[in-house]
């Protein structure tokens, strides 16, 4: 078997076999098979798809290129599939690991536009996020929560894919962000997943239409897998909560975490974090798990085990005791609205655009980012707004970046003399429970 006639044979629209997406998938996590070839079959199957039966065998060949966690039972994990402001991890699972869930998560860096949960943790001088198998059990273990990228052992030839995606244009199919998704998750053990899907202008999932997709391809792996997985759908049409930029997330999930915080995302995070408790057993219904959720925001105990994930992957917790510390932007503009009525739209593909374009992103694989650069947005569709209300924040390394960011910050906000219904934070709910 050779790997050009495996993307041959995808290119032309063909069914690939179990032991070809195996052969393909082995080789390539062995560095047998390189980044070029690799980066063609992926834009294969970027135009012509794969079957959901397709899809599952390439999760599990991915899965089988490393080792396989055993963790305890009632492990419960969460994935976003990506979006502008999407910070939603560095709240949520705080939140289910301080009620007693134990969650082990392996994350991704930067994809296009949509910030990664690695390159936030990374703004805190100190942390670690390249842990070995045998570490991120300990820590498991004895705190109950792992944040880090995905160690050598586990899941590789996802890891070496994902970087790949990023750079040749094949981050938006359907079976690949199913399978890298779904990868880490069996992988890293979780016995129960909850998917935030996010759909709109800001994500790799344009329309409804196609984030069921991506969510319902994803329940059926792991129902296919023996795991539970509930998919949330969830907009992203403008930004989650308010920060866009690395360090920036990362002071807003602190303040949310001390019980402040824009309140979409901090609905956002109940939400999510309510699912995981109730998949985990912690309550019999939603309503009441996100109660459970809310308590551990109002009575410090989330913030707490921030903290302490901090702490065991050695970073410097001064800074999440006090987030003015952490790296500032060297040029830092607030932008007004030049005219009066209601926010019709933010367009947040261009407001992610704008942050990576400031540095807080990836233009090629292997690029430096500055974690102190972004994007404060101050409103949401639907507001009203008056002539010099404060519009949005560019905080930005060099005086051409600035006016490059806003710019295309103020393009991305419209303004119409009509009032328009706030955007919904979810559209709906897709499961695997019997």
């Amino acid at each position: 078997m050779r790997a050009v006639d495996v993307i041959t044979k995808k290119r032309d629209g063909g069914e690939l076999t179990k032991e070809e997406i195996d052969f393909f998938i082995s080789g390539f996590a062995r560095s047998e098979i390189p980044d070029y070839q690799a980066a063609a079959w992926a834009m294969a199957v970027l135009l012509n798809g794969m079957s959901s039966r397709e899809s599952t065998d390439l999760t599990l060949a991915m899965v089988a290129s490393g080792e396989q966690l055993d963790v305890v039972p009632s492990a419960v994990d969460k994935h976003s599939t990506g979006g502008v402001g999407d910070k939603t991890t560095l709240v949520v699972e705080p939140i289910v690991a301080a009620i007693g869930v134990p969650v082990g998560k392996m994350s991704g860096r930067g994809l296009g536009f949509s910030g990664g949960t690695l390159d936030k943790m990374e703004s805190i001088p100190g942390f670690r996020v390249g842990l070995t198998t045998e570490q991120f059990m300990r820590q498991l273990g004895e705190i109950g929560l792992v944040l880090s990228g995905q160690t050598v052992d586990l899941a590789p030839a996802d890891g070496k894919l994902y970087a790949l995606r990023d750079v040749s244009g094949t981050v938006p199919s359907v079976p690949l962000i199913a399978s890298s998704v779904m990868s880490k998750k069996i992988a890293a053990g979780a016995q129960a997943v909850v998917l935030d899907v996010k759909v709109g202008v800001g994500a790799f999932m344009k329309t409804l239409e196609q984030a069921e997709e991506l969510a319902e391809l994803m329940v059926e792996i792991g129902d296919r897998a023996d795991r539970q997985v509930v998919a949330l759908i969830a907009d992203m049409n403008q930004p989650l909560g308010n920060a866009v930029g690395n360090v920036l997330e990362v002071r807003e999930a602190i303040d949310t975490l001390n019980g402040a915080g824009p309140p979409d995302f901090k609905e956002h995070c109940l939400e999510v974090a309510g699912h995981m408790l109730r998949l985990a057993g912690k309550a019999d219904d939603l309503n009441a798990a996100k109660q459970l959720a809310a308590a551990a925001l109002s009575d410090g105990s989330g913030l707490s085990k921030f903290r302490e994930l901090v702490g065991a992957q050695g970073g410097d917790v001064n800074f999440v005791d006090e987030p003015d510390r952490l790296p500032k932007a060297e040029h830092i503009l607030t932008v007004s609205a030049s005219t009066s009525g209601y926010l019709m739209g933010i367009n947040a593909a261009e407001i992610g655009r704008a942050a990576v374009d400031l540095g807080s992103g990836r233009a090629k694989k292997g690029d430096a980012i500055d974690h102190s650069v972004g994007l404060v947005i101050h409103h949401k569709v639907g507001d009203e707004i008056a002539e010099g209300d404060a519009l949005f924040t560019v905080h930005a390394r060099s005086e051409p970046d600035l006016a490059q960011a806003e710019a295309r910050a103020i393009e991305a906000h419209v303004i119409g003399p009509e009032p328009i219904d706030p955007l919904p934070l979810f559209y709906k709910t897709i499961d695997n429970e019997h």
